[in-house]
Formats: C-alpha cells, sequence, structure tokens
C-alpha cells in the first residue's frame, strides 16, 4: 500500500463551503437550460425540423454519459504541482463552457437548414462536454475537501441547495426574466433574442463562480491527495490503453458491493425525479387542468422545500445515519406519491382547486431533498474503503459513475415517455384528450414513480456502512505512514 502523501481536511470554515457550492449553481443553470429550452429553440425558433433534433439531442445524451467515467478517470490521473488533480479542469471547464454556451444561443434562423444542424449539433456536444470537464472533478474534489463522516453530509447539502436553486433560476426564473413579449414577439419564448441574453447570462454566470470556486479552494491544493507517479504515467500510454483504464477502473469500482447498491439506488429515485420532469407538465396541464401559474405555485414549492430541506437532512443524518435517513427520504417520497396516485381518482376536485396538491408537493420536495445530498456523501465514505483495500483515492470515477447514472435516468425516462404518450393515444394536436388518456398519464406518473421509489429502497437497504465502520477504517488509513 502507498504510503500517505496528503493530510486530510476535517472540518472547513462555513464560507468555503458555500465558495465550493457556489460553483453548482453555474453548472446547474446551463444544464437546466439546455434541457428546458434546447428543444423549442431548435425547432420553434430556428425551424430544424423534430427529427433532426431529436437526433443531435440523443448524439449530445449517449456522448455525454460516456464522457463522465472518463472524465473522472482523467482528474484522478492528474497530477500538477501547483493545481493538484482537479483545479485545471475546474479553470477549463468554466471558461469554454461559458463560452460555447453563449454560442450555442446566437444561431440566426436565416442560415441554411445544414449550418443551423450543425451548430446546433456541434454547440451541445461542446457544452456538455466542458460541463463535464468542469462537473466531474468539481463533484469528486467535495469528497476530498473533509474526512468527516457528518461533514462530508454538510458539504454536499450546500453543493445540492446550489444546484436545485440553479435549476430553478433557469426554469421558472428564467421565463419571466428573459422571454416577455415585444411589439414584434408577443409570445416571447419566439424572440431569437431572447435566448441570445438567457446564453449571455448564464455563460457570465457559469464563469464567474466557477472562478470563485478555484479561487476558494485553490489554498487546499497543498492538503489533498495526489496520485502515485507511475498512476499518473497511465494517461501518457495512449487513447487504447486509457479506455481500457476507464473500464477497468469503473468495473472494479462497480465490484464495490456497497458501491454498487448507491449506484443503483440513485439511478432508480433519479428515475422518479426525471419521470416528474418528462410528463409533469403533461399531468399537470392535462389531466389536473392547471394554467402555468398553477403549475408554477406546486413546482416551486417542491423546488423550495428540496432547498429549505437540506439543513434537516443534514440533521437527521447525523442523528439516524445515512442509511437510515436515505430510506426516511425514500419513505417521505413513497407516501407523496400515493397521494399524487390519489389526486389523479379525484382529478375533478384537483380541477377545481388545485392546492388540494401543495401536500403532495411538500412531502415529495422535502423527501427527495435528502435523496439529492445523502447517495454523495455515501459514496465519500466508499471511497474511504477503497482507499483502505487497494491503496489509492479515485473520487473522479466513483463520482463519474454515479453521474453515469444520474444521465441514464433522463435518457431512460424520456425514452419511456415517448413511448408511452404513443401508446395511450395523446395527441397534443387534439383540443381535448380523451378522459381515458388524461388519467393513464397521471397513473404513469404516479405508480411509475413509486415503482421506481420501491426499487430504489431495495438497494439502498443492501448498503451497509455506517459511522462507526468508517471511523473504524479512517484510523486504519491513519495508522499508514
Amino acid at each position: 500500500m502507498e504510503e500517505k502523501n496528503y493530510q486530510p481536511l476535517k472540518n472547513i470554515p462555513f464560507n468555503d463551503k458555500l465558495g465550493y457550492g457556489a460553483g453548482n449553481l453555474g453548472s446547474g443553470i446551463i444544464f437546466q437550460a439546455l434541457n428546458t429550452y434546447i428543444v423549442f429553440y431548435a425547432t420553434a425558433v430556428l425551424n430544424i425540423p423534430g427529427l433532426l433534433v431529436g437526433l443531435a439531442v440523443g448524439i449530445s445524451i449517449i456522448w455525454d454519459g460516456l464522457t463522465d467515467p472518463v472524465m473522472g478517470y482523467i482528474s484522478d490521473r492528474t497530477r500538477l504541482s501547483s493545481l493538484g488533480r482537479r483545479h485545471i479542469y475546474l479553470l477549463l471547464g468554466a471558461f469554454f463552457t461559458a463560452l460555447f454556451n453563449y454560442y450555442l444561443w446566437v444561431i440566426s434562423p436565416e442560415l441554411p437548414l445544414n449550418i443551423k444542424f450543425i451548430w446546433l449539433l456541434t454547440g451541445v456536444i461542446l457544452v456538455k462536454t466542458f460541463l463535464t470537464i468542469f462537473s466531474t472533478p468539481y463533484v469528486a474534489m467535495g469528497a476530498e475537501l473533509s474526512c468527516d463522516y457528518n461533514e462530508r453530509t454538510s458539504i454536499q447539502a450546500i453543493r445540492t441547495v446550489f444546484f436545485i436553486l440553479g435549476i430553478f433560476l433557469a426554469s421558472a426564473l428564467g421565463l419571466y426574466l428573459f422571454f416577455g413579449p415585444t411589439p414584434e414577439y408577443p409570445l416571447g419564448q419566439l424572440n431569437p433574442e431572447s435566448y441570445r441574453n438567457l446564453g449571455l447570462a448564464s455563460s457570465l454566470i457559469m464563469l464567474a463562480l466557477g472562478l470563485l470556486t478555484f479561487f476558494i479552494t485553490f489554498k487546499y491544493i497543498p492538503r489533498l491527495y495526489q496520485i502515485k507517479e507511475e498512476e499518473s504515467m497511465r494517461l501518457t500510454r495512449g487513447i487504447g490503453g486509457a479506455l481500457r483504464g476507464v473500464v477497468i477502473d469503473l468495473v472494479n469500482a462497480l465490484k464495490n458491493f456497497d458501491y454498487r447498491a448507491v449506484v443503483l439506488g440513485y439511478l432508480f429515485t433519479n428515475l422518479t425525479v426525471a419521470l416528474f420532469a418528462a410528463l409533469g407538465l403533461h399531468v399537470f396541464t392535462f389531466t389536473f387542468s392547471m394554467n402555468n401559474t398553477e403549475i408554477a405555485i406546486i413546482v416551486g414549492t417542491q423546488f423550495i422545500l428540496s432547498i429549505l430541506s437540506q439543513p434537516p437532512w443534514v440533521k437527521i443524518s447525523a442523528r439516524l445515519d445515512k442509511k437510515p435517513a436515505a430510506l426516511l427520504g425514500l419513505g417521505l417520497s413513497l407516501l407523496a406519491g400515493l397521494l399524487l396516485l390519489a389526486a389523479v381518482f379525484y382529478r375533478a376536485q384537483i380541477r377545481e382547486n388545485y392546492l388540494l396538491l401543495l401536500p403532495y408537493a411538500i412531502l415529495a420536495g422535502f423527501g427527495t431533498g435528502g435523496l439529492f445530498t445523502l447517495p454523495a456523501s455515501m459514496v465519500a465514505d466508499i471511497i474511504d474503503v477503497a482507499e483502505l483495500r487497494n491503496g489509492v483515492r479515485l473520487e473522479g470515477i466513483y463520482y463519474g459513475g454515479l453521474t453515469f447514472a444520474y444521465k441514464t435516468s433522463q435518457s431512460i425516462a424520456i425514452l419511456l415517455l415517448g413511448i408511452f404518450l404513443d401508446l395511450i393515444g395523446f395527441d397534443a394536436a387534439r383540443d381535448f384528450q380523451p378522459e381515458e388518456t388524461l388519467m393513464l398519464m397521471g397513473l404513469m406518473l404516479a405508480v411509475g414513480g413509486m415503482f421506481f421509489i420501491i426499487m430504489a429502497f431495495i438497494f439502498y437497504r443492501k448498503y451497509r456502512l455506517d459511522q462507526e465502520t468508517i471511523s473504524r477504517i479512517q484510523r486504519r488509513i491513519d495508522r499508514i505512514d
């Protein structure tokens, strides 16, 4: 086993935790802006056929998922005396994500179709690539900022707050700030200038907060883990050797029983969230006959509760431990699913008073809030176990695999949605949808979400680590000198 070549951090100042977490606001805004606007922008503003837009988005999703473990592998094996393993990628990722994100949103509708399609495809791939170059090392560094069992949860909770806030700013507030009507474009969503302004604002935020995170955490580089020189040399063995290394590292990570439990549990919880993101607007609009303000209130309540729940989840985790806290979050989410299921059967009453959905929104927001934070904290503990066994810390590959599970869930949800809407006969061109179709949409959201939650519960129950175990492992690591 290698000598210990770093000084583990324990408790870092709250302001430094805020500075680290702020980096997730910029990436969250750009991530959500792509998810929320890119298809509408490409089809309704740029007039690119839906088939080509679907092809571009589909290619980018596949590429995006594959690059996370690769970037994790690269950052794990980077060895720079002044910038450590992660910080060079914070700089490169923040700058080039901001640059290419801006140019993605300034495509002229007047350009020839082939130019617009190539620009769109290239732009989306470049933005997602450099967002991965920033995000994967950034998330991995979060596990290095503290070796304290509960402090890790606190760091991840702050990071989660900024990410959810970024999603909220890009979707809800973004519509209000950038898509107001003008004399030429009474429907602001059709104004190309709106997307240019959105691209400029989101790029500036990404660059500013990426640099903030870089400089706030720069002072910790001397105390962070450095890879051995022979491990770092694996990066220079050519593309084939590096790709084999990615596969080997990822397979070795997945051989870890507890890591598999967290990754699969995380996959299924995010399938629930992704299903809501993909189908929720349909259900609220058609099944419950809600207008945009009513939908904003219900969805906004979920966002707000997810953010406000972070300090309680840190305390719950410290009191119960991480696994019981995760199971509690799943239980609350399952109860929210039951309330949504009841609402589907009593949709006539919901149509008369949409506020009857507030208990569902509160429970769902609070329950899923913990499920954003706890898995990332659990993976940090799993990496301690791997270090004791293998003598090396590979945060990048472990968090790259976790992010891959997240993005895979998004892809699966979108695929399931398209198939399901066709099967139940949903037709957006109709003025009225059949009542059977409306009910089936609601059932898909409620029952499908509960099924995924139950599957997540099965896998999280298999997780075996607790605070006592991790403390014992860390004491054994500390004896290595």
